[in-house]
């Protein structure tokens, strides 16, 4: 005899494994938007594929194509619209072309999406035809029940009804329970009236026991399946075949519920806490995204003026544009907004970048116009020969041409050679003149030889490097209080007595700070204008320290907002290192130009 345990018991199992997992499996996988190299036009094909027989389709990989597509589509009008601006449009005036595969993809989606809609009102349709045949089915179970006939001759009747009753599967979710109990009632009522001879009844509850041991073992080992979700969905056949199974000796049926029922619990247990984790995990990747964003939307805009500035900062945002795609999906409500979010912060990075060097442009080219009108008026002059007036006339020319902003690279060296050419053959015609003058810079000349000779013997004495160091420093203290020598003369010079303090700077293994430093002090003495040099580096000290006061409030949200951001943590505090050695050296220089100055 073949009659369901289940109806013998309090609850449908398999009822209560759906309410133990809160998630349903196929809403989670939907958060996970799957990676795809597939082409808009292998998309539509497997599309076209899937619309001969769009009743068995997959739900996720109609998603999975749809969301797929998109991505590709708004990448391309995203490219259209940067070629656009790039190309001197204004960004809210652009419009995308038409894509003729968007309106193809449309249809075929359409399509799949009206014969599925068929597929679902004929499920529907079916569920209520099957729940009035189980109806009917109940309505005969209890007048067999309750009829005063031979059980014998009613046998095999119930038998055929129970067996259909178990072929019909689908009806509407809120009858189940409702029939099932209904189904429960008078199957028992009918075991209780049945007289059968009792070998046939224990050996008909021995075949379904060893059947639903054989279920409880199955069950059992899905605790050891390494894809929760593979087990979840196998658990739910095992309960369905659990179901169709016929009763077991009284004394056993809840032990081996409770058995099947233990074993549905782990599996189900697993389930939840996957989703749970990857819900975690979402939250984590959203928690880092969010500190990205706040990092790019707090730059100041108001201080970067330089080119240096935006390529140092260009670099920052490129390498958080490589660390947001090493963290995988936030939470599907949240995904797209926070790229959206940071997108909008990086668009507004680079529109800013772009109005900069385009004013700079601009800038440069009315800089490049105002050399050239120095050139020439230093041209017309470099024959003079009224020496005082000439010089002054150029000296205040060279004063102006400092105060003018910088030129196109491309400009600048040629527009200076051209300059100081002329300023420089003027001053030699000059010089040449006044022998005094002439005669004392042969003299310098001499001086600064013999320094430079002093400096190259020191390579091989055997000295400590302490002993080095002080005699180095003197030597550069020394040339530095000799004044000028001939013109023709002064690069060469200047060229051996720089190699022979690097070379032995390099010997002293200092660390790159110092020789940095030894080389600037060095430069002080080729008559820089140290006033302009000191402002200078006083403005670029001042941006060190704000760089380092943003960088260390980033820091501090960075630690409040990420349960995981070990690794911006870091490249932010080595970033803060970097800035605190470059503010330490800018200090320096500006105590060398100090001291140069009283000096004076």
């Amino acid at each position: 005899m073949e009659l369901d345990e289940k109806l013998r018991t309090q609850a449908d199992p398999q009822v209560e494994t759906s309410t133990e997992a809160s998630v349903s499996p196929v809403d989670i996988q939907e958060n996970v938007a799957p990676v795809s190299k597939q082409t808009k036009e292998e998309i539509i094909e497997r599309l076209k594929e899937i619309d001969k027989d769009a009743c068995n389709a997959s739900k996720q990989e109609l998603d999975s194509l749809k969301q797929n597509f998109y991505k590709l589509h708004k990448a391309e009008q995203e490219n259209a619209r940067k070629a656009f601006i790039n190309e001197g449009g204004e960004a809210d005036k652009f419009i995308p072309d038409s894509d003729p595969l968007e309106k193809v993809f449309k249809e075929i989606m359409s399509s799949i999406k009206e014969k599925r809609n068929v597929m679902t009102e004929e499920i529907e349709q079916q569920k209520e035809n099957n729940l009035k045949r189980k109806q009917e089915i109940l309505e005969r179970m209890k007048e067999l029940t309750e009829t005063q006939e031979d059980t014998n001759k009613i046998y095999n009747e119930f038998k055929q009804l129970q067996q259909e009753w178990n072929e019909i599967k689908l009806i509407p979710a809120p009858k189940v329970n409702e029939l099932w109990k209904s189904y429960q009632l008078y199957t028992e009522k009918f075991y209780d009236m049945v007289k059968l001879n009792n070998e046939f009844r224990e050996y008909d509850f021995k075949k379904n026991l060893e059947q639903k041991i054989h279920l409880c073992e199955a069950a059992e080992k899905l605790a050891d399946e390494p894809d929760a979700v593979s087990a979840f969905y196998q658990l739910q056949k095992l309960h369905q075949e659990f179901r169709n199974i016929g009763p077991v000796a009284k004394d056993l049926r809840e032990s081996v519920w409770a058995r099947f029922k233990a074993a549905s619990t782990v599996v189900n247990r697993r389930h939840q806490q996957h989703f749970e984790q990857l819900k975690e995990k979402e939250q984590q990747n959203l928690d880092q995204k969010t500190v990205i964003c706040e990092i790019v939307e707090s730059m100041e805009y108001d201080t970067f003026r330089t080119f240096n500035d935006w390529d140092t900062k260009t670099k920052e945002v490129l390498a958080l544009q490589a660390k947001w795609k090493t963290i995988g999906y936030a939470p599907q409500k949240q995904n797209v907004k926070i790229f959206e979010r940071f997108r909008a912060a990086c668009d507004e990075f680079f529109k800013r970048k772009a109005a900069f060097y385009k004013s700079i442009k601009e800038s440069m080219n009315e800089n490049l116009e105002k050399k050239k009108a120095l050139c020439e008026k230093a041209e017309a002059l470099k024959d003079s020969t009224e020496w005082k007036e000439t010089a002054e006339i150029l000296t205040q020319l060279q004063k102006e041409w400092k105060t003018i902003g910088p030129v196109a690279k491309k400009h600048s060296e040629s527009i200076w050679k051209r300059f100081i050419s002329a300023c420089d053959y003027f001053f030699e015609q000059k010089n040449n003149a006044t022998s005094s003058q002439h005669q004392a810079e042969k003299e310098n000349l001499k001086k600064k030889e013999e320094v430079v000779k002093k400096l190259t013997s020191l390579e091989t004495e055997e000295l400590t490097d302490e002993e080095i160091s002080d005699q180095v420093h003197a030597l550069i203290k020394e040339w530095n209080s000799i004044g000028h020598v001939p013109f023709k003369e002064k690069d060469r010079l200047y060229n051996e007595f720089h190699t022979a303090v690097d070379k032995l700077f390099s010997k002293l293994n200092l660390s790159a700070s110092e020789n940095k430093l030894n080389s600037f002090k060095l430069k002080i003495s080729k008559g820089n204008n140290l006033h302009r040099d000191r402002e200078r580096l006083v403005r670029t000290y001042e941006s060190l320290k704000n760089d380092i006061q943003t960088y260390e409030n980033n820091l501090g949200f960075l630690s409040l907002s990420s349960k995981s951001g070990n690794n911006l943590v870091a490249e932010i505090n080595k970033k803060i290192e970097k800035l605190k050695g470059d503010l330490e050296l800018v200090r320096q220089k500006i105590k060398a130009i100090d001291e140069n100055l009283n000096q004076e």
